[in-house]
């Protein structure tokens, strides 16, 4: 499981893109030897010193760039995990990064700034080799053969004479031999060379004292440059198995553990609201393995559709090289066919590898795949445990849907030929020896891959050996998958529990395999002729025959009950979706019928609210008017004419604003007054329920409260006096 997510989480930083994962730029082996010649005091090489800076350099970038990721989003940690934490916890001495920059140039070589007795040094051996070169320029032209050369022996400059030539220089003989000459070195120049060695002497003293000085500084952080190394390589294959997946188009497999093997087949009885598809969902099966394909027939079919790629690519370059040169002679070319190329090309395109569907369920313990030679059946299994052992490396399994495979503990495979002469075993007893160990080393945690179980013996002995065997491993491993041509061994689905049959597809029309797995039948005509298929039939003997159609029977009765299953739980899903919106509208209405109520009450509330303002209007200028005698000129009005006009035209108001208020709402009031009206129903009686539209019956009647209970359908509702009609 840490390996799998250590691979998504470099996925991710891929598919982020502001990420560089590309490690070639680090020597290991370098840094490693670094760090030993730190560890025993003694100086490093400038190539080690530059492989450490380059690692150091690195990891620096790693981390800046992860930590802008970081700012800029901060989910990318936890997208990025477990990386995140190992890329952040590098401890990284930039401090040394910077000294072997100052001191070292980029091919390892020391520098002249490094220390003044190091430039020093150098000067005088330049000094002394120009000296040098000066005093052999002048004995050479000095003397009178023709044939004296320059030459540096051990860092002596000597001169060197041709073949059985005399000189007349005076030196010493440094050596000689037949044809190649005598090497000498002058005697005035001996003092300088000598002269020159102490000067280099120096220099490698003074490089070896820069080294030295950016050993102890890389001492201070030995440990974390240490870990930072195996931080890098863990990186680096973690980035490999990335690569490897996203080149391939791998899917991330989802590991089953054996535990919660146990808890999903304690939950088998309860539905899911997820997903139900029989062919996408995983969820049913203790192998689930959608088309998959292996590994190396992948790769294969890669290279063969690169090579192909590239050989048209240079037979159209060639043929563009001919037509240049078309008025020259062609003479010796052959003649390139690129129509045929261009064929090759295209049926290599259209030639992809196989993918088989593995789809094993939780109770199945041992699978049996029948089915003819050269069909596939050990590929398959291949097949299997390849995606078995990629599951646990970390790798992504070369499949086209998601992925769902139990985490085994260990992975067995008896296949192909296991005779040995050395140990006097036959094909038999090797396969019998194998398959021994496998028993003895298997556990609950196993995957078990037999080929070709039973072969090798009579076909009686090697089929009851096969029975016996895969119903041992049934009490033994996790999963075990066996190949055969025994057709008895198809009969244990029916005769044991955890056991299941499928067979390699053969094409009858043009005999020849498909590579596809059948589930739930095994092989059994493979395109022979009907006459050959009956004769075998009647020499075998008929009770085999009826096996195979009662399997047949068998097999076509599952498939039916997996479809009405199937339909059952589609219908259920569906029932429960009406039931979720039944219910969701019911609670709408509810609302809405609660909000109609609040806005009659606040619209009669504003209407006796404003006739309270007027009466109180109406009355103040009553009072007042009272109060206030004068009358016109010329006419007498007594107070009881006054009080009437009065009384008539607050009469008239109070007219208007009854009006006024049966216009905001005169459907609520109207209701209201027949519900004042009404009385309350009977037990039994049929009533109208306006917010559902509908017909109800009364089951209960509550006349202290003013409520009634009914029933409409199946939903039971208490409604108070005004919110139903008789």
């Amino acid at each position: 499981m840490r390996l799998l997510s250590e691979t998504n989480a470099a996925v991710e930083m891929h598919r982020h893109g502001g990420f560089s994962l590309d490690f070639s730029g680090i020597d290991a082996a370098l840094v490693k030897s670094a760090i030993q010649h730190a560890q025993r005091d003694l100086p490093m090489s400038g190539h080690e010193a530059i492989a450490v800076a380059s690692l150091l350099q690195f990891a620096d970038t790693l981390q800046l760039n992860l930590r802008a990721a970081i700012k800029e989003d901060a989910d990318w940690h936890g997208r990025f995990m477990p990386l995140s934490d190992v890329i952040l916890e590098l401890t990284i001495n930039r401090v040394l990064i910077r000294s072997i920059q100052q001191v070292l140039d980029e091919d390892g070589s020391v520098k002249d700034s490094a220390s003044p007795l190091l430039k020093r040094s150098r000067e005088q051996v330049q000094m002394l080799e120009k000296r040098l070169h000066e005093l052999m320029d002048k004995l050479m032209r000095n003397d009178e053969s023709s044939f004296l050369d320059l030459s540096n022996v051990n860092g002596r400059w000597c001169i060197k004479s041709g073949m059985d030539k005399l000189t007349n220089l005076n030196g010493l003989l440094i050596s000689s031999g037949s044809g190649n000459g005598n090497i000498i070195e002058p005697l005035a120049a001996v003092p300088l060379n000598d002269e020159l060695q102490r000067a280099r002497a120096l220099v490698a003293k003074a490089e070896e004292d820069v080294l030295l000085m950016l050993t102890k500084k890389m001492q201070v952080d030995l440990d974390e440059t240490e870990i930072l190394l195996n931080s890098i390589i863990q990186l680096d294959t973690i980035n490999a198995r990335a690569l490897y997946s996203l080149s391939y188009g791998g899917t991330c497999p989802d590991l089953l553990l054996l535990e919660e093997k146990s808890r999903m087949l304690d939950a088998e009885t309860s539905l899911s609201e997820s997903k139900i598809s029989e062919s996408s969902n995983s969820g049913g099966w203790t192998l689930f393995l959608p088309k998959a394909c292996h590994p190396l027939l992948v790769q294969q079919h890669r290279l063969n559709l690169r090579k192909a790629r590239k050989n048209l690519s240079s037979a159209a370059a060639e043929i563009g090289r001919r037509k240049m040169r078309a008025g020259r002679s062609n003479k010796g070319e052959s003649e390139i066919d690129l129509v045929a190329l261009k064929e090759r090309v295209a049926a290599l395109e259209g030639a992809k590898p196989v993918a088989v569907d593995f789809f094993i369920s939780r109770e199945t313990k041992v699978l049996v795949i029948t089915g003819p030679n050269t069909g596939g059946k050990t590929v398959c299994l291949k097949t299997i445990g390849l995606a078995a052992l990629m599951a646990k490396s970390g790798l992504y399994i070369l499949s086209a849907e998601s992925v769902r495979i139990p985490w085994f503990d260990s992975i067995f495979a008896d296949i192909g030929d296991e005779q040995s002469l050395s140990q006097s075993l036959s094909t038999f007893s090797g396969h019998l020896k194998q398959i021994s160990d496998i028993q003895s080393k298997s556990t609950k945690k196993s995957l078990v891959l037999l080929d070709e179980v039973g072969a090798g013996t009579s076909p009686l002995e090697g089929a009851a050996l096969g029975m016996s065997l895969l119903e041992s491993f049934a009490n033994v491993a996790l999963l075990t998958i066996a190949t055969t041509h025994h057709g008895e061994l198809k009969t244990l689905k029916y005769s044991a529990a955890g056991f299941e049959n499928a067979c390699m597809e053969f094409d009858e029309v043009n005999l020849k395999p498909t590579y596809k797995i059948l589930w739930g039948i095994p092989a059994e005509r493979l395109g022979l002729p009907g006459t050959i298929v009956n004769e075998a039939r009647e020499l075998y003997g008929s009770a085999s025959a009826e096996i195979n159609e009662l399997i047949t029977d068998m097999e076509k009765y599952k498939q039916e009950l997996r479809e009405l299953q199937h339909d059952s739980q589609s219908y259920l899903m569906l029932a429960r979706e009406l039931h979720r919106k039944l219910l969701a509208a019911q609670r709408r209405i509810e609302e809405q019928r609660i909000s109609q109520k609040n806005k009659m009450f606040r619209e009669i509330a504003e209407a006796a609210a404003v006739a309270r303002s007027m009466l109180h209007k109406r009355a103040r200028q009553f009072r007042a008017s009272q109060v206030q005698r004068i009358q016109p000129i010329g006419v007498k009005t007594s107070p009881k004419s006054l009080a009437a006009e009065r009384q008539e035209s607050i009469n008239e108001e109070s007219k208007d604003l009854v009006q006024r208020k049966s216009t905001i709402s005169s459907e609520p009031l109207k209701q209201s007054s027949l519900e004042e009206k009404s009385e309350l129903p009977a037990v039994g009686a049929m009533i109208y329920v306006p917010s559902l539209g509908r017909k109800a019956t009364v089951l209960k009647v509550d006349r202290s409260k003013k409520e009634i209970v009914v029933q409409a359908g199946n939903m039971k509702l208490k409604l108070k006096l005004n919110e139903f009609q008789t």
